[in-house]
């Protein structure tokens, strides 16, 4: 079975190579892999143990960065090194890790991950939520190198749970040790024989909180909000701001309106534009007197958003009308009324903030005018469904501590 794994992993790479050509994202990652191993070569302190994090993207950094902090706290004689498998993730994190190494997973074939570890060697490693590789497993369990799948979450439909999964199944009992999100995800994997099981929740919560305590102001938000009520809608897409954009045409005065789209391309920011009757303002090209006069502003730029949910009334999270339902935990802890898109079914803290009624749900633009309106009629209303949100913020914290407890325990 691995030879076949082998061969079909070569003939992706080769195929990839040229893809590679005319794509300039496929380029990257081919490009990042083949420096994968020098550049550890190079940065890889024989001296030092070393501590190993792999994340798919962005997204999944973010949720392992809290055991990340703990584990680099609990253990500062340790070298640590954090790989991705996008080059999304790889790109915006490549120079802000200092001093850790930080590179791209190499490709899963049997001998790219033998050369890996025998560079790497390390004490154990933790990937992130859904970031099973069979190859990279199998030359792990041969070498005893302990395995940790944190933050992770089972579904029906996942390929472990088909016939056709037997490859997945068997990586899965390579690791040494699963911390799930809930309970249905343990249940799945004992329904395998796999019993060395943690439910600790989700590191997301402990993450969020750690932002939102260490958030430092945005002048330009305090400036372009001024005394008027504010919406923030993020992670947007098109289908979202087609419904948005009738109400921000006829929004009262006092009201003011900030859209961080999930794409910040230029066809992106120009359509959403031209959909906005209001005044508006690009986060690129904003002073001082422009932000005042303004009633949208528009986030064409990465890493902002989060910090301008404590200056919402009201937020809306994108991606609920198909693409995939953005962090609703982002603005959450922030215990602001949250609102989304009919397709969130299978994001767990989504089915579980509706079903508490800490996000309500809109399915088309007189449904989501509808609830804007009230909500920005009425405070008390906003403060009581937003206090369910950080409420349930604050019950489910703490998984960072558990997974922490558990390295520890490995390393002694």
């Amino acid at each position: 079975m691995y030879l076949l794994y082998d061969l079909a992993v070569l003939i992706s790479w080769n195929i990839l190579k040229l893809i590679a050509l005319f794509n300039p994202g496929i380029r990257k990652f081919v490009v990042g892999r083949k420096n994968t191993l020098p550049y550890l070569q190079r940065m890889r302190d024989p001296q030092k143990p070393l501590i190993w994090m792999h994340t798919a993207s962005l997204g999944e950094f973010e949720q392992g960065a809290p055991v990340l902090e703990k584990l680099c706290a609990a253990y500062p004689e340790y070298q640590f090194l954090i790989t991705f498998f996008s080059p999304s993730g790889y790109e915006i994190k490549k120079d802000k890790l200092n001093p850790h190494l930080v590179t791209y997973l190499p490709m899963d074939g049997s001998r790219n991950c033998a050369k890996f570890l025998s560079i790497v060697r390390p004490e154990v490693a933790l990937f992130v939520k859904y970031e099973v590789w069979p190859g990279m497993y199998r030359q792990m369990a041969r070498q005893k190198i302990p395995i940790l799948l944190i933050s992770a979450i089972f579904r029906k439909r996942q390929a472990y749970f088909k016939w056709y999964g037997g490859l997945l199944r068997g990586a899965l009992r390579r690791v040494t040790h699963f911390y799930v999100q809930d309970t249905r995800s343990e249940k799945r994997l004992k329904s395998l024989g796999i019993n060395a099981v943690t439910v600790s929740g989700d590191t997301r919560f402990d993450r969020v909180l750690e932002i939102s305590s260490n958030a430092k102001p945005l002048a330009f938000m305090k400036t372009f909000k001024g005394k008027r009520s504010c919406f923030v809608a993020g992670s947007s897409w098109p289908v979202d701001h087609r419904m948005i954009a009738p109400y921000i045409n006829q929004a009262a005065e006092g009201q003011c309106f900030v859209l961080a789209p999930h794409k910040i391309d230029l066809k992106t920011i120009e359509h959403l534009e031209q959909l906005i009757e209001k005044k508006t303002i690009r986060y690129s090209d904003m002073n001082q007197g422009d932000l005042e006069d303004a009633c949208v502003l528009i986030l064409d730029t990465i890493g902002l958003l989060s910090r301008t949910y404590p200056y919402a009334e009201i937020a809306y999270v994108g991606g609920g009308f198909g693409t995939g339902l953005h962090n609703t935990l982002e603005p959450a802890v922030y215990g602001l009324p949250i609102l989304i898109g009919p397709g969130y079914h299978g994001f767990l803290e989504a089915e579980q903030l509706v079903r508490a009624g800490g996000i309500r749900v809109v399915q088309n633009t007189g449904d989501f005018e509808a609830e804007v309106s009230a909500l920005f009629k009425a405070p008390e209303l906003r403060s009581d469904i937003g206090k369910i949100n950080e409420a349930y913020i604050q019950e489910k914290k703490g998984a960072s501590d558990a997974i922490l407890k558990g390295v520890q325990s490995l390393l002694g």
